[in-house]
């Protein structure tokens, strides 16, 4: 049996135990990550061979939680696990962002990484396992791999920083910040904020820091007891030699043909040079691959983009380094959606759709490493081919869109208003028309304007922006750098960081970094917190000239609501025998209706006959009975000593026959029939609960109100029957 291993790392309350030699010894790479009972197992494997034609890194990392890990069968008709959920594809994107620029250059062999949540305990999140558990698989592989990276969930509750919190924590927190580095730099963050001050966001990224170090010392602790040396493999890097002829065949017009104003143009100029440089590589070295032309002419294209920006100060649509591209919106597009908003910032364009629905609508989920199990706000992000100018698949989302959606999603949830004060779900559905880089910002402003078009009333608008950077190295060093506000798709993919932030004018709600460095250092983090800051307050103040406040008026589309408390005792009367009463009421009036624990009774139509009719039924089931209130009611029974009348649905009570009429009255029949609807005041109620109604005192305070209001005039009496 091979030798077990481990490492621990105290991080918080808490400790992570990473252990290796026990499980999937034939992967390259094996470890568990255990922290309380949540244990997760992470595998790396890469191959020792390249498949013909590949010309790019196939990393894939997935990552799967089982049902047996809590002692649950899984849902479904087949009781096996199915495909993967939205936790589990963020969960694998937060793993696979920080490991990717950790590779060797060069580095094109099919690698692997599979996370399986084993174990969970319900309170410690598997998600920060994972990503410590790949760093730590590669550590203890002989796979080569620039780390360790350590990950770390930072929240703030009660105002202090807590490393890890647990999901109980979490509910009272007003940060949850998933910050990964290494020893020096920061390399991937993601997370929300409830409008978190940016100084107090910059010291949330120092905390976590200082934490992730811990795990980083863990995972070199347990890669030195292993010591298993890495792998030497040939790396595929272009020659030097067919670099230089994609410099002399274009060098001295790449610029040109990159800084065409539009995207199209741009990339028409581009693609013809590419075709001149792959002509003129064949001629001269004839054996170069399609893969060694591609990256000749793609290194063309980043050092003219580089000299542009740091020597000549030049981005490729003319912009200072610090301008935003022209904005533009709209709202009140479509006239049946509930809530409608264009939002464009240059040829990036999303248009965003808000609808609202009954609050049982909310979805479901499955919640196996704890949290919440139902999400009231949803936001749905979708990148169509057309966006691009091209062709391509149509079908489910991929992890693209999921990610960008979670992070539109996560930026707005801060300022949607309480259940208790909205009683609705909500939906946003960003459809991208154009793109050309930050389509995720655009639909976060989209968004806001979709839900303040809908009259949702939010806490305070959202924008969101992107900040690039691009730098300059003499070998390890950092020689000089730039930040981008607003980058395009171009310099997205020539520059080396995609930095994502959105909040209020408050402070910060949502945020993302992309790197293709290997780290960046706190102080550059710092400059692009505050110059996102700066171009948000920019953008907020263009979206409050589109639409200032949201509407007092929803859609005549959107389902209205009227919210009715009633005695929660009373809750199995409504609902009836197998549902039967609330069912009834529903088909009368074609309204929707929700009854919580509490009483709260939550009625939903776009007919407002329909919604009265079913708050005239719901009261009349429910309100207590009060001695001196008149009530309008059916005959239901005739006796010799008086008449039964159902005065509230379910409730009769007795009018005596002397209490018919202000005369006497020989027989019952000779004032009321059944089916008769007369009106009766309570005049008591005796110990057993039995109703005392008088018709005759009822007649007389309508009698008396009617005189009132002709102003003293005797009013005619209402018919005896």
């Amino acid at each position: 049996m091979s030798n077990i291993y481990n490492a621990t790392a105290q991080i918080g309350a808490t400790s992570i135990t990473i252990e290796t030699g026990k499980l999937a010894k034939l992967a390259d790479g094996a470890v568990t990550v255990r922290c309380g009972e949540t244990i997760v197992l992470v595998t790396a494997v890469s191959a020792t061979k390249i498949k013909d034609g590949q010309d790019w890194f196939p990393l894939s990392v997935e990552y799967r939680e089982k049902a047996a890990a809590v002692g649950k069968f899984p849902g479904g008709y087949f009781k096996r696990e199915g495909r993967p959920s939205e936790k589990e594809v963020l969960t694998a994107r937060m793993t696979d962002r920080p490991l990717r620029p950790l590779f060797p250059k060069g580095y094109l062999y099919d690698t692997q990484i599979v996370g399986t949540l084993m174990s969970a305990d319900g309170q410690n999140d598997p998600d920060m396992l994972s990503i410590n558990g790949a760093s730590a698989a590669l550590m203890v592989s002989d796979i080569p791999f620039a780390g360790p990276v350590g990950a770390v969930r930072v929240g703030r509750v009660n105002g202090q920083f807590v490393a890890n919190p647990t999901w109980s924590e979490r509910a009272h927190s007003d940060l949850d910040l998933v910050y990964v580095g290494t020893e020096n730099d920061v390399i991937m963050i993601e997370g929300e904020g409830n409008q978190i001050p940016e100084a107090d966001f910059i010291k949330a990224l120092e905390f976590g820091h200082a934490e992730a170090k811990k795990i980083i010392a863990a995972q070199k602790e347990l890669a030195a007891k292993v010591n298993k040396a890495k792998r030497e493999m040939p790396l595929f890097i272009v020659k030097d030699e067919l670099m230089e002829v994609a410099y002399e065949v274009a060098g001295s017009r790449i610029e040109a043909a990159l800084y065409q104003k539009s995207k199209v143009a741009r990339g028409k100029a581009v693609g013809a040079l590419k075709d001149e440089v792959a002509l003129a590589i064949k001629a001269k070295f004839p054996e170069a691959t399609p893969f060694e032309v591609s990256q000749a002419f793609d290194y063309l294209q980043k050092k003219a983009f580089r000299v542009a920006i740091l020597d000549r100060k030049q981005r490729c649509d003319g912009r200072g380094f610090g301008d935003l591209r022209p904005l533009s919106g709209e709202v009140g597009l479509l006239p049946r959606s509930h809530g409608s908003a264009l939002f464009a910032r240059g040829e990036t364009q999303a248009l965003c759709l808000a609808t609202l629905a009954p609050s049982d609508e909310a979805q479901d989920l499955d919640g196996y490493t704890g949290g919440e199990t139902t999400k009231r706000f949803i936001l749905h992000y979708n990148f169509p081919p057309f966006s691009v100018g091209e062709t391509g698949r149509m079908g489910g989302m991929n992890r693209r869109e999921i990610g960008h959606g979670a992070l539109a999603e996560r930026s707005i949830a801060p300022v949607i208003p309480d259940a208790a004060d909205f009683p609705y779900a909500i939906r946003i559905s960003s459809e991208v028309c154009e793109s050309n880089g930050s389509t995720s910002m655009a639909s976060v402003c989209g968004g806001v304007l979709a839900l303040m078009d809908a009259g949702v009333p939010i806490k305070t608008p959202v924008a969101g922006i992107s900040v690039g950077l691009v730098t300059e190295f003499e070998g390890d060093t950092l020689k000089r750098y730039t930040t981008l506000a607003d980058i395009i798709g171009s310099e997205d993919h020539f520059g080396d960081m995609d930095f994502k932030l959105c909040g209020t004018r408050e402070g910060v709600t949502g945020f993302q970094l992309d790197l293709k460095l290997p780290g960046v250092s706190h102080k550059i983090m710092v400059e692009a917190v505050h110059q996102a800051r700066e171009l948000r307050m920019k953008i907020l103040d263009v979206m409050h000239g589109i639409i200032a406040a949201p509407n007092s008026e929803m859609s005549p589309y959107a389902p209205r609501i009227e919210t009715l408390k009633i005695n929660p005792d009373k809750i199995g009367l409504l609902i009836g025998p197998g549902g039967k009463t609330i069912k009834g009421i529903v088909a009368e009036t074609g309204c929707e209706i929700n009854i919580e624990d509490d009483g709260s009774v939550h009625i939903y139509s776009n007919n407002p006959d329909g919604l009265n009719r079913a708050k005239q039924i719901i009261n009349g089931m429910t309100k207590e009975i009060s001695i001196g209130e008149v009530y309008e009611g059916t005959v239901v029974t005739i006796k010799e000593f008086g008449a039964f009348v159902e005065f509230m649905p379910g409730k009769d009570g007795l009018v005596h026959i002397s209490e018919l009429a202000d005369r006497r009255v020989n027989r019952t029949e000779d004032v009321v029939k059944v089916g008769e609807r007369i009106w009766v005041k309570c005049i008591g109620v005796d110990e057993r609960g039995k109703v005392k109604l008088s018709r005759k005192a009822a007649m007389k305070d309508r009698d008396e109100a009617a005189q009132a209001a002709a102003g003293g005039a005797p009013a005619p009496a209402p018919a005896s029957n």
